[in-house]
């Protein structure tokens, strides 16, 4: 099916409830897309739907109206706590806006109540919203329903809850699999009856999908919608609407071009993708520095709690930049999006596609960038047979700022930054060595030198891949990095502390291995005392004979020994006696050395 015409809601086979026409109208949804129109009659008609959609073509819609219908039309009403819909996303973000699209048309059926539960709550709290508000509609990620199932301890009986299920939808169900939530889908499948529909939406169709359609789905529609027009040829898999360029830069000048880039359309909308959690910190901590007067989010997927709340204030922003992982690409709806800019080509092709995917959406224009080096330039080609995905040129702009002696001067002057720029060079380059597309991004042939110079680093960490190479391109800065103090007073203060804990340790294997002692000249010689008298014990026990003025003056010894352990003479006293014994053996020796002469 071609996705270049849209129907009215009245064309539908099956006729929608006035309270949903209402929403669509509110939502200012006129018209279908072809996904919809395709994908609603069958799944309100017993039938399990498989759909393969271009990102941005309005899939959302096409499950929760369905729900809201068929939710509609039970003959046995839901009561508070029973489920008769799950929809399940791998992220939560997804989450969080698919909740969002189903309480404007909830809010006028308030007979249907609905939770959300993904990672980043608090899991009683999720169980408390539960057993007061119920939950007719669930939207999860797997990691956290599976969690829900197994916390009947806590007074939750959800496996008895969705006996009453009526439709599973899974959200973005390739990315499900890629990120190795298969086992927990299963789990998940099995606590659900086996009587319900099914629908399974993505914008990629890959081997795990079809068997995952082989596993859960009873039969199923199988539906695809392509872009429709000369360029796409009938397979292209971005949106028509969406212009997508590339810049070929060396890797000490791609920082200067994003800046220069940015600095120059602050009034509009960006979304920056990363290949890691740590250039993500690094990175737009650098851009918070370098640009102003334009609000700089970050988001990746190792924030716990904040991630939900920097999603949420994001969306509600006129503009901004958005410095991001691939957790932000896919099935993510932010309005009016008017960049993606990718300074890290992505681990693989078909999530290039998704993340071009977050602008140009339902009919809006946008548009796309990717950053890549002199030798990945075939990966345009590569992309163009490959996801069927057409690219412009864009010239990298001449006479840029050069921001990187600056952001040098961030690092000297904070531990910080100079931390996560050297763990973001580190994670780069892990990242690159574990590409999928390895003829393209080779990693033997990386400029190293070049590449630290666009992370502005102070020095070359040391890392395996980096092993036996030089680097006559690449200038340390002649300072001791240890100098280099955090801004934050607590944090250097438990850094000197940690330094001196260090130093200390040194210092004692130091003194260990030049068999040097610091402990008390009478603990010494109590030590010493004790090897004499086990010495003299296993002589005895091997029939040795021992002088007997030696094992009068041992045991003269080990008796003051006993009586300092057990406290009836002090440290001093012993010794004093013991100096005196010494001095008396001395004296001995001397007299019978004298008389026998």
């Amino acid at each position: 099916m071609d996705a270049g015409t849209e129907e009215s809601w009245g064309s539908l086979p099956v006729e929608l409830s006035p309270g949903v026409m209402r929403t669509l109208k509110e939502l200012r949804f006129l018209h279908m897309t072809p996904v919809q129109s395709a994908t609603i009659p069958l799944f309100m008609t017993n039938k399990d739907v498989a759909a393969e959609a271009i990102t941005g073509s309005g899939k959302t819609l096409a499950f929760v109206i369905p729900i809201i219908e068929i939710l509609l039309r039970r003959e046995e009403k839901l009561k508070k706590r029973q489920v008769g819909a799950i929809v399940i996303t791998p992220t939560r973000e997804l989450a969080i806006q698919i909740d969002e699209v189903i309480s404007h048309f909830t809010k006028h059926f308030p007979q249907f109540s609905q939770c959300l539960l993904i990672g980043g709550n608090n899991p009683m709290e999720d169980i408390k919203k539960f057993k007061e508000c119920g939950g007719n509609i669930l939207v999860a990620t797997p990691g956290r329903l599976v969690d829900m199932f197994r916390r009947t301890s806590d007074g939750l009986d959800l496996a008895r809850s969705v006996k009453s299920l009526d439709i599973l939808v899974l959200d973005e169900a390739d990315r499900l699999l890629d990120m190795g939530f298969e086992a927990s889908l299963n789990t998940i499948l099995d606590f659900l009856p086996k009587q319900r529909r099914t629908g399974l939406f993505s914008a990629t169709q890959t081997q795990e999908v079809e068997n995952l359609v082989r596993a859960g789905l009873r039969n199923p529609v199988r539906i695809s919608v392509k872009e429709k027009g000369v360029l796409a040829s009938n397979t292209q898999k971005t949106p028509t609407r969406l212009q997508n360029y590339y810049m070929i830069c060396r890797a000490d000048e791609k920082f200067n071009q994003l800046v220069h880039f940015l600095r120059h359309h602050k009034s509009e909308k960006h979304l920056v993708f990363f290949s890691t959690c740590a250039c993500v910190e690094y990175y737009g901590k650098a851009l918070e520095s370098l640009i102003k007067n334009a609000k700089i989010m970050c988001l990746h997927g190792k924030m716990k709690h904040k991630r939900n709340r920097i999603f949420t204030e994001f969306r509600a922003l006129p503009s901004g930049i958005l410095v991001c992982t691939d957790v932000m690409a896919r099935g993510i709806d932010i309005p009016e999006v008017n960049w993606v800019l990718q300074y890290d080509p992505p681990s693989n092709a078909s999530a290039f596609v998704h993340r071009c995917g977050r602008t140009a959406r339902i009919g809006h224009v946008g548009s796309a960038l990717v950053f890549l080096l002199p030798m990945e330039e075939v990966y345009v080609s590569f992309l163009s047979i490959n996801q069927k995905c057409p690219m412009q040129e864009m010239k990298p702009q001449p006479n840029v700022a050069d921001v990187l002696p600056k952001l040098k001067s961030l690092s000297l002057a904070d531990r910080a930054v100079y931390e996560k720029g050297m763990r973001a060079f580190v994670s780069c380059v892990q990242a690159y060595a574990k590409h999928e597309c390895s003829l393209i991004f080779r990693i033997k042939d990386l400029d190293f030198a070049s590449l630290a110079r666009g992370f502005a680093l102070l020095k070359m960490p040391r890392m395996p891949e980096l092993k036996g190479k030089t680097f006559p391109d690449f200038e340390p800065v002649d300072i001791n990095t240890d100098s280099i103090a955090f801004k934050d007073k607590n944090r250097e203060r438990q850094r000197q502390k940690l330094l001196a804990q260090l130093r200390e340790g040194k210092q004692e294997q130091e003194r260990r291995r030049k068999g040097i002692r610091n402990e008390a000249w009478s603990k010494q010689k109590a030590k010493k005392e004790k090897r004499r008298k086990l010495t003299a014990k296993r002589k005895r026990e091997e029939g040795s004979d021992v002088d007997e003025k030696d094992m009068e003056e041992l045991l003269k010894d080990t008796r003051l020994l006993k009586r300092l352990k057990k406290g009836k003479i002090s440290e001093e006293e012993f010794e004093k006696k013991l100096l005196q014994s010494e001095k008396k053996a001395r004296t001995e020796a001397v007299t019978g050395s004298e008389s026998e002469g």
